[in-house]
This record gives C-alpha cells, sequence and structure tokens, in this order.
C-alpha cells in the first residue's frame, strides 16, 4: 500500500483547521488534497490526537502480527491433521 505524503500530525492538524471553521475546501486547496482525501482522513482521524494515533499505529502493528501468528499456526494444525490422517505415510 501507498503510504501517505501526509504524517499523521499533519492530518489531525488539516482536520483541526476544517473544525475550527475553514471551509473544507479551502483546507484541501491549501494541503494540496482532493476533497475525497480529505473526507477518507477524516473518517480515520477524526476526534483524535496525535497521542491517539500513536496509539493505533501500534496496535494495527500487533494485530498484523497476530494474524499471521495464526495463520501460521493454522497451517501447521492443517499440515499435522492431513498427515495423521494417512497413519503416518505419505498421502500423495
Amino acid at each position: 500500500m501507498r503510504q501517505s505524503r501526509f504524517t499523521e500530525a499533519q492530518i489531525i492538524g488539516m482536520l483541526k483547521e476544517q473544525e475550527a471553521g475553514m471551509p473544507t475546501a479551502e483546507v484541501c486547496r491549501r494541503h494540496g488534497l482532493s476533497p475525497a482525501s480529505f473526507y477518507k482522513f477524516k473518517a480515520k482521524y477524526g476526534g483524535m490526537n496525535v497521542s491517539d494515533t500513536e496509539r493505533l499505529k501500534s496496535l494495527e502493528d500487533e494485530n498484523g502480527k497476530l494474524k499471521r501468528l495464526l495463520a501460521d499456526t493454522m497451517l501447521e494444525r492443517g499440515l499435522v491433521r492431513h498427515w495423521s490422517e494417512g497413519n503416518g505415510r505419505a498421502l500423495c
């Protein structure tokens, strides 16, 4: 996935500008992004502080590690089941 040109702190700053009363079109023009991107950022980061985004990033990383761990365990379990059904003989 492509990384954003903006950091989380910059995105939150843009959202705070809009919340302070600046029109959305002006915020988008000023920072050079499309309204669709602005609303996507607003859906993800709306109401957050910079410290909240750091916590979100760490939780997303941990979630990814746990998903990989689960996938590996399920694969191993499937292989063990496959080999045990043949009473130790290779099933081709």
